[in-house]
């Protein structure tokens, strides 16, 4: 019998029912719908219905987190995919990170209304390509702001990093089938995701609109950053400016 893992306090997925409108909002690798929180927080209080799915393997332990694949964290997307569609008629998806990556790989298989990315990997460094130990240690969030917190594992499975590589790879070979509209944030400084990813996304991707902002007092985990409120008021002015237009 495998071992029940309780979600860490605040690690919880999160729900907000509003208008036809909705927002799936995907959190990061090794972290927890707690980084996204305050960017979902403020799309339902401008109106939206928001989904913050907590990826499978996340938000518990590192042990858990080892007996899950890409295509898990996946299969977490869709589920809230599936709970926004009953209730909307367009959905926009956001995501840190991983979860930007996950976003990428959502845009290019369903008609969403727009994508929205922050310090999304669509690249990583061949580091970690001859690991032979089972884990290995974190340094901490990544975050410029001395008093900010992240819910997150103090060791990653090496396991988990070869999904996450194999999740990335697939995502990178279909980033040409993303049409619809693209804001991409990207930390100027970020010591996780190099900020080249940014370019190597709006380059790739066959969307007309299509957007890089730069933060300049944000680290990785941006959305608990000092340019959490700039990454909230520049995506609810797109969410706006595309549900305007109409774009799907």
């Amino acid at each position: 019998m495998s071992n029940q893992y309780p979600i860490i306090n605040g690690a919880e997925s999160f729900y907000f029912e509003g208008n036809r409108a909705g927002v799936l909002i995907i959190h990061g690798f090794i972290g927890s719908p707690q980084a996204m929180y305050p960017i979902g927080k403020a799309f339902a209080d401008a109106g939206y219905t928001v989904c913050g799915p907590r990826l499978k393997g996340h938000g518990t332990a590192p042990e858990d987190l080892e007996k899950y694949t890409y295509q898990d964290w996946i299969a977490s997307v869709e589920e809230a995919y599936n709970w926004l569609e009953e209730r909307c008629d367009k959905i926009f998806v956001c995501g840190l990170s991983m979860g930007g990556t996950l976003t990428l790989y959502t845009a290019a298989k369903y008609p969403l209304a727009g994508i929205i990315t922050v310090n999304a990997a669509v690249e990583l460094p061949a580091m970690y390509e001859n690991l032979k130990e089972r884990f290995i240690a974190d340094d901490g969030p990544d975050i410029k702001k001395a008093d900010a917190m992240e819910i997150t594992y103090e060791k990653i499975p090496v396991k988990s990093i070869k999904e996450l590589e194999s999740l990335i790879k697939e995502t990178k070979e279909n980033l040409e089938k993303i049409t619809c509209p693209a804001l991409i944030f990207s930390s100027e400084q970020d010591h996780v995701v190099s900020p080249d990813n940014a370019q190597k996304i709006l380059d790739s991707i066959s969307a007309n609109s299509k957007e890089i902002v730069t933060l300049k007092e944000s680290y990785h985990v941006a959305t608990l950053d000092n340019d959490q409120g700039l990454i909230i008021e520049k995506s609810l002015h797109a969410l706006q400016s595309w549900e305007e237009d109409g774009e799907l």
